[in-house]
């Protein structure tokens, strides 16, 4: 057996490989590791929690409506700290580049870094970078890694029954718009990526209420992170259809081209598991930042070991984990 692109979407077929990937004895330095699967390691130091993360971004195309392979490789490791509870403070930059790559191209990219950490007030404080010869790699990989400060780290193991679920925002932005791109879909500014660093909203959710569980919804989407949610919680969710906010042209493009926008990734969305209690604050705080004004109270935590979808017409269908992203090279 070896190793092919579905691998590395996301989904179930990537977790077969992460069984492989992930058996290090040596895995844990004190706090939660990597045998958690989480979106970030915890290293508790002198009662402090540092959180710990890294990421490699090989997106195709480079530059995308919205943004571009800078913008996401600073925005993707800032928000997996995010969800873990932590506030960013330091992230570093490695950059494997062909042979023949515009200097202009690097500077736009450079630039688009430098605005991602102004935003989350963030920096990037150490790198490296190396050259290949033309034709090894599709133009430029960039790894980044990431350093944050957590009061309480948030798992995205910690539903609990009768917990609401919140998104922070409309799904499939990301993943449909850059197909639809690749494709040459020519859609004007309705489909544009959702890349944004979320730290500063989920500080604003952090503030108003209790989070039990946290997560980004990139590679495999909603659904993969949904499931993922509820298979580590030991939970059943039940989602309302007509509460999950779908922008229009994302609907109408994914129906186009056969893709639910559900199983594709976000990069500036988080998923939330919050306390009934809280909800409303919560969605309210998460409300009053420019990302989150399309938040939304989208279903609840209850017994069971399902994802199932009350549909808009009264029905119910399950939503499955996807095999893989159906959008590959989006992040």
């Amino acid at each position: 057996m070896n190793v092919n692109l579905m691998h590395g979407a996301g989904g179930e077929v990537m977790g077969e490989l992460l069984k492989t990937l992930t058996a290090f004895k040596n895995n844990n330095a004190g706090g939660l590791g990597l045998e958690s699967l989480d979106d970030g390691a915890v290293i508790p130091v002198n009662g402090t929690n540092i959180v710990l993360t890294t990421d490699s971004h090989v997106v195709r195309p480079i530059f995308f409506p919205g943004g571009d392979i800078g913008r996401i490789s600073v925005c993707g490791t800032i928000n997996d700290l995010a969800v873990m509870g932590a506030r960013p403070i330091a992230l570093t930059s490695a950059m494997i580049i062909e042979e023949g790559f515009e200097i202009s191209g690097l500077a736009r990219i450079v630039a688009s870094m430098d605005q991602a950490l102004e935003e989350a007030g963030a920096a990037i404080v150490t790198g490296d970078t190396k050259v290949v010869e033309r034709g090894s790699l599709d133009g430029i990989i960039i790894n980044t890694a990431g350093i944050g400060i957590a009061d309480r780290p948030v798992r995205d193991s910690g539903l609990r029954e009768g917990d609401q679920i919140i998104v922070s925002g409309t799904l499939g932005d990301h993943g449909i718009s850059i197909l639809a791109y690749r494709e040459g879909f020519d859609l004007g500014d309705q489909l544009r990526s959702d890349v944004a660093p979320v730290w500063g909203m989920v500080d604003l959710a952090l503030r108003a209420g209790e989070i039990h569980a946290m997560k980004d919804p990139t590679r495999g989407g909603f659904a993969a992170a949904i499931n993922e949610m509820a298979r580590k919680s030991g939970v059943s969710i039940l989602l309302d259809e007509e509460q999950v906010p779908i922008r229009q042209s994302v609907r109408s493009a994914g129906e186009l081209m056969g893709i639910d926008p559900l199983q594709v990734a976000n990069e500036g969305k988080v998923v939330m598991g919050v306390p009934a209690a809280d909800a409303e604050a919560v969605l309210a705080a998460i409300r009053s930042h420019p990302l989150g004004r399309d938040a939304s109270i989208i279903g609840e935590v209850v017994t069971g070991s399902d994802v199932i979808m009350r549909t808009s017409i009264g029905g119910e269908r399950f939503i499955e984990p996807p095999l893989g992203d159906p959008v590959p090279r989006v992040c």
